[in-house]
């Protein structure tokens, strides 16, 4: 049997559905009948907004098409108000880590493409990924997102060794508390699998909502051209008990307030079937130039700078639950612009090719085995000290995963006062292990000064004792200490 006849009788249960639950026409009805918001309309969806709730398409399709810089900019400040609200005012730190690049698929858009002869294909062997880990950990890093292409060698045998590879190499006070997985769809045995080897976040992009331009991008006689197949990849993942999963689009591909809009209809389809447990993130990347992939230098649909500032603000309110990622393809700039407005969770020191930790201390290094490229290749401890600097609380936490607080139990403690007792205090503690363990003395500064003004937040209240004590013994040696 080959690679994609493995699937063949999963694609044909997906095929036989008269419809799926993006349905185009209607998404640009509604896009359409908001094309000129009046100020009122965008203020009533604010109000909504307000209640922490999550909106419904139309509303959204409101946010989207307004024009009027005043409410847009109240937009931006009601984003800026939630993202307090649920998550805090700290910022969760990952790395991702790339496993292969050899990949049956053949994205016009992609670096990793088949057919791209420019590419030096590598898949790593265990000892290879301990090595990649080791020098990932000795930096700071304590989650990582593993990154798979869809190839015969990185069967499921092969993600779950990777995942206990990564698991069992610790050296010191290094070593990844949380593994996520960047992986093609899978089928509901198989992620079965993922659960019992400790999966994290287990992470599929649909990358374009719009079935026409997915076809067009991704070319027929592969596993990546069955559209369905990828679509209700979360919901197998949901049968198969892996309940905390992660959604996103590529923007670029198509007009960036449809795949919005797209973003959205994937949660409530989760949410309606799956007692109220949507994604857990949602990410936004951008198209990046990659070699040899002429498609990605200019994309018909590239999203302006001023698009992307708006659209994350719009997602924020949107869904205001959930965790949203914007990744080191954005500059800098961009992503210190947009972090205020809604994201939780961001990458550093990112290195983005196969093997690329063992050979290179700074991104965009290794040209035939990257991806895409990036465009914001500071080390893990600038950004720490950056963020530091901007009053954010830079975490490592790692505590609900291992708690079993996913999935629903997630949800609805997100809902209470559980990011102030819990995740800032578990974030003080991952952030005291980093400047103790990994910090530059400049960046050790800014940071003591963070956690000094946040544990003095908890003076008074019960848990002030907790975070002290822990701190306590955090100093005196131990790790690994959360609520």
């Amino acid at each position: 049997m080959n690679f994609l006849e493995k699937y063949k009788k999963e694609f044909e249960e997906y095929d036989r559905l008269d419809h799926d639950f993006i349905d185009d026409d209607k998404i640009w009805t509604q896009l359409n009948k908001w094309e000129n918001p009046s100020k009122e309309d965008v203020r009533r969806v604010l109000q909504k907004a307000e209640g922490c709730v999550r909106l419904e398409p139309e509303e959204t399709a409101i946010l989207l098409q307004n024009k009027d810089e005043g409410t847009i900019q109240e937009m931006y400040e009601l984003a800026h108000k939630l993202k307090e609200e649920v998550y805090g005012d700290r910022l969760v730190f990952f790395a991702p880590l790339y496993i292969s690049d050899e990949c049956a698929n053949n994205c016009i858009y992609c670096g990793f493409r088949s057919s791209n002869t420019a590419m030096h294909r590598k898949t790593l062997t265990m000892d290879e990924i301990a090595q990649e880990i080791r020098i990932m950990t000795a930096e700071g890093q304590k989650r990582t997102m593993l990154v798979f292409g869809e190839s015969p060698k990185t069967n499921i045998d092969y993600i779950c060794d990777a995942i206990k590879t990564v698991y069992s190499t610790k050296t010191g006070h290094g070593e990844i508390r949380r593994s996520n997985i960047n992986c093609a769809p899978l089928t509901v045995e198989e992620l079965k699998r993922l659960k019992e080897v400790g999966i994290g976040t287990f992470q599929v992009f649909q990358e374009t909502y719009h079935h026409e331009t997915y076809r067009k991008m991704h070319p027929a006689g592969t596993i990546k051209g069955n559209y369905r197949w990828r679509l209700y990849c979360m919901d197998r993942a949901q049968q198969a008990g892996v309940d905390d999963n992660g959604i996103g689009a590529l923007f670029g591909l198509y007009d960036w307030r449809f795949e919005v809009m797209g973003l959205l209809y994937h949660t409530i389809h989760l949410e309606e079937s799956f007692d109220g447990v949507g994604p857990h993130t949602i990410s936004f990347p951008r198209i990046n130039p990659a070699t040899d992939t002429p498609f990605s230098e200019h994309p018909e649909y590239a999203v302006s700078d001023r698009d992307y500032k708006k659209m994350v603000a719009v997602l924020r309110l949107s869904v205001p639950y959930t965790g949203l990622i914007c990744t080191a393809r954005e500059p800098e700039e961009v992503r210190r612009e947009v972090i205020p407005f809604g994201v939780s969770q961001i990458d550093a020191g990112t290195r983005i090719g196969v093997g690329a930790y063992a050979q290179s201390k700074r991104a965009n290094a290794l040209p035939d085995k990257e991806q895409f490229s990036i465009n914001d290749a500071r080390s893990l401890d600038d950004t720490i000290k950056e963020i530091c600097q901007t009053g954010f609380i830079p975490s490592f936490c790692t505590a609900c995963y291992r708690a079993g607080r996913t999935g629903e139990h997630f949800m609805k403690v997100a809902k209470s006062k559980f990011v102030h007792n819990y995740c800032i205090p578990n974030a003080i503690f991952t952030l005291k292990e980093y400047l103790l363990d990994y910090a530059s003395d400049e960046t050790r500064a800014k940071g003591e000064e963070v956690l000094k003004r946040h544990v003095e937040q908890f003076k008074g209240e019960p848990v002030f004792g907790a975070i002290t004590e822990n701190l306590r013994r955090i100093e005196n040696g131990e790790r690994d200490l959360r609520l």
